[in-house]
């Protein structure tokens, strides 16, 4: 479950209002505070919309206040799975505050990210590792295989599809 209270207080420490982050990420007051109280949890657009507006990495909302590793070992990723979406995020970034973030995404057939493409602040660049991935990105579709890379601006409008009959596995990285 996607820790709304946490999501207030970062919102409060960058003096910001409801109506501020609002007009940040393009979504409605009403949908941001029922967010924030836990009564919604945010689909996978709608989450990458609030981290970018409020410039945090998305495993700042589920990263273990004490750790500090520089070493995440096999096994002890933290997975993150919001609710309605068979997407799960392997977070293999030990540096919680860093400028990269490095995550498996698993993206289970004929599952979309999410129905609009989204766009936020930073680069992202993929290699696929297993099964097939269909970007779309701005007006083109790029599909790509297992082996194949891609990289672009983060700001261009993009959304992922697993069109294929397996799981897809990718690394991705984001840099802010």
């Amino acid at each position: 479950m996607f820790n709304g209270a946490e999501l207030r207080e970062i919102r409060k420490q960058k003096q910001l209002t409801l109506q501020n982050l609002a007009d940040k990420t393009g979504l409605s007051m009403s949908l941001l505070s029922q967010i924030e109280r836990g009564l919604v949890d945010p689909t996978v657009g709608t989450f990458w919309k609030i981290c970018s507006a409020l410039d945090v990495p998305i495993n700042h909302f589920f990263r273990l206040k004490d750790d500090h590793e520089p070493l995440i070992r096999k096994g002890m990723h933290k997975i993150i799975q919001l609710k309605n979406t068979m997407t799960k995020y392997h977070v293999l970034t030990p540096l919680q505050e860093g400028k990269i973030e490095f995550l498996l995404i698993e993206i289970e057939p004929g599952e979309t990210l999410e129905q609009e493409q989204i766009s936020h602040s930073g680069e992202e660049c993929g290699y696929i590792l297993q099964g097939e991935l269909k970007v779309l990105l701005a007006e083109r579709e790029y599909h790509l295989y297992e082996g194949d890379s891609i990289g672009f601006s983060s700001t261009a409008p993009h959304r992922f599809i697993n069109p294929g009959k397996t799981v897809s596995l990718a690394i991705w990285a984001r840099a802010t």
